[in-house]
């Protein structure tokens, strides 16, 4: 929770020199424009829109977190809210946690708003100033990025749509290296592993030992984006995996010799992975990715293994499970 505190209060303050850029700000107000996106992550794309007489839609990077500010029904029986790891169906405790959950969030959304008072009061007239609660109301449009596959059941409003895969597409050739390397792997297929950018350059030797131990034990071939500078010379990679610096990560995932997609459980990972019709397997580091794992394996689509619980032993037969049974 603090951090994200930490995180609103910079943004605050990123906040109230925006406005204070005059230059910025009337170049925006002359252009006329008719509408604006806006990421609504950060309150203060919807303020500056406030201070421009701008209507504008929403886009929102995750699950629906911020469902009941936009006042979307969400009864809390059954609809998890974000961070608990519940799924839609829960018992009287999981209820209870979801419920009580709920209210916390309401006391951690009051502070975090009230971050953004000074920057209201010192930009906007008395008579006239917004809440940041007042603003999720006003969007003309909500748009999340999110794939119904992967939301639980839920009821919407009209102003409400899904986006989810629009960086997913049909796929395109793979260079002849990697084609070589697949080729190897014969009718037992492989594996791509895709962590993110910031796992690539972590001092995670230990952590990485295990996943390279575990991967030698599987028959698959491992193509496993990581920075080659930043590998561990202490770790001897395991004959049947191949690092990479990049790999053209949506072309491989629809390679019809792909068996399983290891990820962080980033939402646009995960979209190309439903986009695709791949089994997912989890490592979730930070953020809403856990959130996100939930919900892959509540679907039947993957699972997933939390880091401080990953050995190479339980990481291969975890492969082995999803590769060897129908997801």
């Amino acid at each position: 929770m603090w951090t994200i505190l930490t995180l609103m209060n910079a943004m605050s303050y990123q906040c109230n020199m925006t406005l204070h850029q005059s230059e910025i700000m009337n170049f925006l107000k002359e252009e006329h424009y008719d509408i604006a996106v806006v990421n609504a992550f950060d309150p203060c794309t919807m303020l500056v829109c406030e201070k421009l007489g701008l209507p504008f839609i929403a886009f929102f990077p995750t699950f629906m977190a911020n469902a009941y500010r936009v006042g979307i029904p969400s009864p809390l029986s059954y609809i998890p809210l974000f961070q608990t790891q519940l799924t839609d169906q829960m018992n009287f405790f999981g209820r209870l946690k979801n419920t009580l959950a709920f209210f916390i969030s309401l006391v951690v959304l009051k502070k975090m708003d009230s971050l953004y008072d000074g920057v209201i009061e010192e930009h906007f007239p008395a008579e006239s100033r917004p809440t940041i609660a007042d603003l999720h109301l006003k969007a003309e449009l909500w748009l999340y990025n999110v794939d119904f596959t992967l939301e639980f059941p839920r009821p919407l409003l009209p102003h409400v749509q899904y986006i989810g895969g629009l960086l997913a597409k049909p796929v395109k050739p793979l260079s002849q290296e990697l084609e070589d390397f697949i080729s190897e792997s014969g009718d037992t297929g492989f594996i791509v592993v895709t962590l993110g950018s910031m796992f690539s350059s972590l001092p995670l030797v230990e952590f990485l030992k295990e996943m390279n131990g575990g991967f030698a034990k599987i028959q698959q071939k491992v193509i496993w984006r990581y920075q080659k500078s930043s590998w561990p010379q202490e770790v001897e990679i395991s004959p049947n995996v191949k690092i990479m610096d990049w790999v053209p990560q949506n072309d491989i995932l629809g390679h019809p010799k792909l068996r399983l997609f290891v990820t962080h459980g980033g939402m646009n990972d995960l979209m190309e992975a439903v986009y695709h019709g791949v089994p997912v397997l989890g490592i979730p580091l930070f953020g809403d990715q856990r959130e996100n794992m939930v919900r892959v394996k509540a679907k039947q689509m993957g699972t997933f293994i939390l880091p401080d619980q990953l050995k190479a032993d339980n990481f291969a037969s975890t492969i082995r499970h999803i590769i060897e049974n129908k997801w």
